[in-house]
């Protein structure tokens, strides 16, 4: 069940007198929107998002150029051990 304002201010008026309503309902209002002020500053925009992303990508790119030149390094190792091990069988 939603409550609006004036439902609210009905309710209390009843209950606590006009005054205190008033500024019950003024007081819960204030709380309310400071809240949910500071929850919208906490969301991501598509700009956060976007440079978020753009920074994943450098990362990828330097994580699979490490990768190239470490499996070209391995590959090169292999073929000279290869190579040694060959010429030592052949001698």
């Amino acid at each position: 069940m939603t409550v609006t304002t004036l439902t609210m201010y009905d309710i209390l008026r009843s209950k606590i007198g006009e005054v205190e309503a008033k500024a019950l309902v003024e007081f819960v209002e204030q709380k309310v929107s400071s809240q949910v002020n500071g929850e919208i500053s906490g969301l991501a925009t598509k700009a956060d998002l976007s440079r978020e992303i753009g920074m994943l990508d450098v990362k990828i790119e330097k994580t699979k150029a490490e990768i190239i030149k470490w499996m070209f390094i391995f590959w090169a190792g292999q073929t000279g051990i290869m190579i040694g091990i060959l010429a030592l069988f052949l001698k």
